[in-house]
């Protein structure tokens, strides 16, 4: 029997917790994002589940109205990974950040991506850690100074797209905190697809490493620096929207509509669904203009899905229908 969907709003997904966050913390837009993309989901709230680790975004099961765990450093995709195959008819959000996820969770961030557990992953990275007063995590840039590394950093930074692609990878999204819009819109996108999602938001630390991404989400040059990508449509941006993506050999090239003879018509087309992710790779490491939106997103069957099928498999062909079938089969002997 079905079950009939209630309708809500974001307000309804509004937990009566106060919000500890840091004023000016980009997690408050991205808490309001998921509040407001939950009602178009199509899901009843008891069918709803949010799992977290550590750090500042982990205390994101708390402000939402819905069924969570706040579970241990690095080991939230352990922990998200049962509820799903426990029960595959929820909708399980992971919420992570750049330390927990890439750092002490770097085996559990890959291996759900290679199993492909439909689990929606919002990771969080601001390039630091924030919680533990501003060491530099997976994700800070090369040479920075920070609590942890007063001389400059000298790790070579992850890209957690390169990661997510590396690990073969069925659906990466990158965006920005400050676009809540586009955030509704992929975390709704991310819920629809099946598999693991993961979505990187630049998030901002005002505290401890402010502006990171201000060269590609400030108001005066977020529109000539991010190319907002989108399946079916040509790779064009800029503030005039007259810039675009073309490919030159084995590389992504910036051209300008209406110079050297180019047209809107020579820039590339966004195929997200292709199921070859070479072109989704160079899009995820280009660094100017960075590209942000549902990169990738290609079908195919999940873990839970696949772990059904073999379930099923065996039970039919199995002589062996309970428990007591089997603990009687073979040679058995009756102890007086």
């Amino acid at each position: 029997m079905s079950v009939e969907t209630l309708e809500y709003t974001a307000k309804d997904f509004s937990s009566d917790q106060e919000v500890k966050w840091c004023p000016g913390c980009g997690d408050y837009a991205i808490l309001k994002a998921v509040q407001k993309a939950m009602p178009l989901i199509g899901r009843n709230k008891e069918d709803i589940v949010f799992v977290s680790g550590i750090g500042c975004s982990s205390r994101f099961p708390y402000y939402m109205d819905s069924f969570g765990f706040h579970s241990i450093h690095g080991r939230a995709p352990a922990i998200a990974t049962g509820v799903k195959l426990a029960n595959p008819d929820l909708s399980v959000w992971q919420i992570t950040g750049d330390g927990d996820a890439l750092a002490i969770g770097g085996n559990h961030f890959i291996h759900l991506i290679r199993r492909n557990v439909s689990i929606n992953m919002l990771l969080f990275n601001n390039r630091i850690y924030g919680l533990t007063k501003g060491q530099f995590s997976p994700t800070t840039n090369l040479g920075q100074t920070t609590k942890s590394s007063p001389e400059g950093t000298i790790d070579n930074p992850f890209n957690p797209g390169e990661l997510v692609l590396g690990a073969n990878g069925k659906f990466f999204a990158r965006v920005a905190d400050t676009s809540l819009k586009a955030m509704t819109a992929i975390f709704v996108e991310a819920e629809k697809h099946q598999g693991a999602s993961i979505i990187e938001i630049m998030q901002n630390c005002v505290i401890f490493n402010k502006d990171i991404f201000s060269e590609y989400t400030g108001k005066d040059v977020k529109l000539d620096n991010q190319i907002y990508v989108e399946h079916g449509k040509p790779m064009i941006f800029g503030s005039e929207s007259n810039k675009g993506l073309v490919l030159n050999g084995f590389k992504l090239e910036v051209v300008t509509i209406g110079e050297d003879g180019v047209s809107e018509e020579d820039l590339l087309i966004h195929d997200a669904h292709e199921e070859d992710s070479t072109l989704h790779m160079m899009l995820t490491k280009l660094q100017m203009p960075l590209v942000t939106g549902v990169i990738r997103s290609f079908a195919d069957d999940s873990f839970e899905v696949r772990m059904k099928r073999q379930v099923e498999a065996i039970e039919k062909k199995s002589p062996f229908k309970s428990v007591n079938d089997l603990l009687k089969s073979g040679e058995t002997w009756e102890i007086s």
